[in-house]
C-alpha cells in the first residue's frame, strides 16, 4: 500500500488534517458548538462554488467563506459563542447562496462537468497533487499551532465564560479566533472527507475523546489521536475494499469509535452503581 504515491500523499495529508480536525473538535463539543462545523462545511462548499462559477481558484473560496463566515457567526453571537438558531439562519442563507452558485456552475460553458462541486462534496483524499498535500500540510499545521498557542485561556472561557472576562481574559475575541480556526480547518478538511461527511470526522472523535480521557489536555490529545486513527484506518480499508470511497470508510470508523466509547462510559456507570 505504501508503494502508491496517492496513499502516500493520503496518509500525510490526512495526518495532519486528521490531528486539525480532533483539536477544533474537542473544544466544538466542549463549547457545544458541534453544529458550527457542520454549517461551516456547507460553507465551504457554497464558497467552492462560488469560484468555480466566477473562474476564480476553487481553494480560494473555500478559505475565504468559511473563515469569514466563522468569524461572522461569532460576530453576531453573544461572546462569540454562535447558538443554534444563529447558526442555523446562516446556514438556510448559505444553502440557499449555494443553489444560486451551483445553477451558475452548472450552466457556465467553462464548467459543463462537476468535478470541483463534486471533490468539495465528498472528499478527494486519493486524488491530491503534490500541492494539494503541500497546502494541507501548511494550513492543518498553522491551524493546530494556533489552537495549542490559545488552549489555555480558550479552555478557560469555554468552561467559565464570566469567570474568565471577570479575570480579563479576553473571551470575545478568543471565541472569534476559535471559529476563524475553525472555518480554516473546516475548509481544508472537505479534501479528506468533503462537505458532507466533515461533521463526523471533527465530532465523533472529539466525543469519544471526552468519554474517554480523564482531563482537558488529555482530551485533546486523545481526540487529535483517534481523528488520525480514524484516518489511517479509513485509507487502509478503502484500498483493500474495492468501490468503498476513503470519506465514507473514515467516517464509518469515526462512528463506531464513537459507538465504542459510549459503551465503555456506560460500563463503568453502571459498575459504580453496583
Amino acid at each position: 500500500m505504501l508503494a502508491q504515491e496517492f496513499m502516500r500523499y493520503a496518509l500525510l495529508a490526512g495526518t495532519f488534517v486528521g490531528a486539525a480536525c480532533g483539536l477544533v473538535g474537542y473544544f466544538l463539543v466542549l463549547r457545544a458548538q458541534v453544529f458550527a462545523s457542520d454549517a461551516l462545511s456547507h460553507v465551504a462548499f457554497t464558497g467552492a462554488l462560488a469560484a468555480a462559477a466566477f473562474g476564480v481558484d476553487v481553494r480560494v473560496g473555500l478559505f475565504a467563506a468559511t473563515v469569514a463566515v466563522g468569524i461572522g457567526v461569532g460576530a453576531i453571537g453573544d461572546r462569540a459563542r454562535a447558538d443554534d438558531v444563529t447558526i442555523g439562519i446562516v446556514f438556510a442563507w448559505i444553502l440557499g447562496l449555494g443553489v444560486l452558485f451551483l445553477a451558475i456552475f452548472t450552466t457556465r460553458a467553462s464548467a459543463g462537468n462537476g468535478t470541483a462541486a463534486v471533490r468539495v462534496l465528498f472528499g478527494s483524499l486519493f486524488g491530491l497533487s503534490r500541492s494539494d498535500v503541500e497546502l494541507a500540510v501548511a494550513v492543518s499545521a498553522a491551524a493546530i499551532a494556533g489552537l495549542v498557542a490559545i488552549a489555555r485561556p480558550l479552555l478557560f472561557a469555554s468552561l467559565d465564560p464570566l469567570v474568565a472576562a471577570a479575570r480579563a481574559v479576553p473571551v470575545t475575541i478568543l471565541g472569534l479566533a476559535f471559529l476563524a480556526l475553525t472555518g480554516l480547518v473546516a475548509a481544508e478538511a472537505t479534501q479528506a472527507v468533503g462537505a458532507l461527511l466533515l461533521l463526523g470526522l471533527v465530532a465523533a472523535p472529539a466525543a469519544a475523546a471526552h468519554e474517554l480521557a480523564p482531563g482537558p489536555y488529555a482530551g485533546l490529545g486523545l481526540s487529535a489521536a483517534l481523528a488520525v486513527g480514524c484516518v489511517w484506518i479509513g485509507l487502509a480499508l478503502s484500498y483493500e475494499i474495492a468501490n468503498l470511497p476513503p470519506s465514507t470508510a473514515i467516517v464509518s470508523v469515526a462512528t463506531a469509535l464513537y459507538a465504542a466509547a459510549a459503551s465503555v462510559r456506560r460500563l463503568r456507570s453502571a459498575r459504580l452503581v453496583t
